[in-house]
């Protein structure tokens, strides 16, 4: 027995409803991401006798950009602290060595892990790859004695060590999976050719390399950007990270809570991260499935 025939519009209907249900959850997806961000932005732009007077969601009056002015630069009393400018520099002089470093070990030893066989190669890569996974609570201890030990305790210098050791584990795995797809001829032709580990490295790979050097450099910038846990443990006064003085501002006691500040520096201790993702947040996706397919 013939089948019905499905009319021509009956596809066409299907195909709508199911455009407009996917956008439909697409704007409920940004109204619930955006919609924090947005009471955020607001009220950073509202003094406080505006803030208490009007309703969570209301536009600014008119634009005041006093809190953020107080946020920027606000003098640090004791453990209060007022102002993210100097921290803000720090996050800066902490995250770019350790992204660059641990990005070019990362490179280096995905490199040789996945494109010169030798014995011990799989254990060495399964123990970094362990590296990943080992919660920071955990190393608090061992990496104070040796922070203490290399005589940078206290210091932006014993951040960068420390983000640099812990970003190695992911900066490896991400380097040695994208390394795997690439075809082997290209090394053994180079290999043919007189050339050297090193000359392979910076003259076919690291050019091949551009999608994962921009995964990896988002990956790291993100995670040592918004750290907590390291800076508060192992810095303190004017050393300590923008993400450290941002909670010492915000839990600071004042007669009057300003809510407004407190939104504002948020917005400036999370700015990098945004514009980051804003900008190169499509080859960050580009870059996780470049290496998925061999060959």
């Amino acid at each position: 027995m013939a089948e019905p025939k499905t009319l021509p519009g009956a596809n066409g209907k299907r195909h709508l409803l199911g455009r407009l249900f996917i956008w439909t959850l697409l704007l409920a997806a940004a109204v619930l991401y955006l919609g924090p961000i947005y009471v955020v932005l607001s009220t950073s732009l509202k003094d406080l006798a505006e803030i208490r007077a009007g309703a969570l969601l209301d536009l600014p009056h008119e634009l005041n950009f006093t809190a953020w002015r107080e946020a920027w630069s606000s003098a640090c009393i004791g453990v209060r602290c007022e102002g993210l400018r100097p921290y803000f520099l720090n996050s800066v002089i902490m995250s770019v060595p350790s992204v660059a470093i641990s990005t070019l070990i990362g490179a280096l030893s995905g490199y040789a892990l996945s494109l010169f066989r030798f014995r011990g190669a799989n254990i060495i890569f399964a123990l970094m790859l362990f590296g990943c996974f080992i919660p920071f609570q955990i190393v608090i201890l061992p990496m104070a004695q040796t922070l203490g030990f290399l005589g940078v305790a206290n210091s932006i210098t014993g951040l960068i060590v420390v983000h640099t050791i812990y970003g190695i584990s992911f900066t490896t795995l991400f380097f040695r999976n994208y390394y795997v797809s690439v075809p082997q001829e290209l090394v053994r032709a180079a290999t043919m050719d007189g050339a050297g580990f090193f000359r392979i490295f910076w003259h076919i790979m690291l050019p091949l390399s551009v999608p994962i050097i921009v995964v990896s450099v988002i990956w790291q910038f993100t995670q040592v950007w918004n750290e907590f846990l390291f800076g508060a443990s192992f810095t303190s006064g004017g050393s300590q990270p923008v993400t450290v003085a941002l909670n010492n501002l915000i839990n600071s006691t004042t007669s009057v809570k300003q809510y407004n500040v407190d939104m504002a520096a948020a917005l400036i201790a999370a700015a990098p991260t945004l514009v980051v993702y804003i900008i190169a947040g499509r080859f960050f996706v580009r870059g996780l499935t470049a290496g998925a397919v061999k060959g």
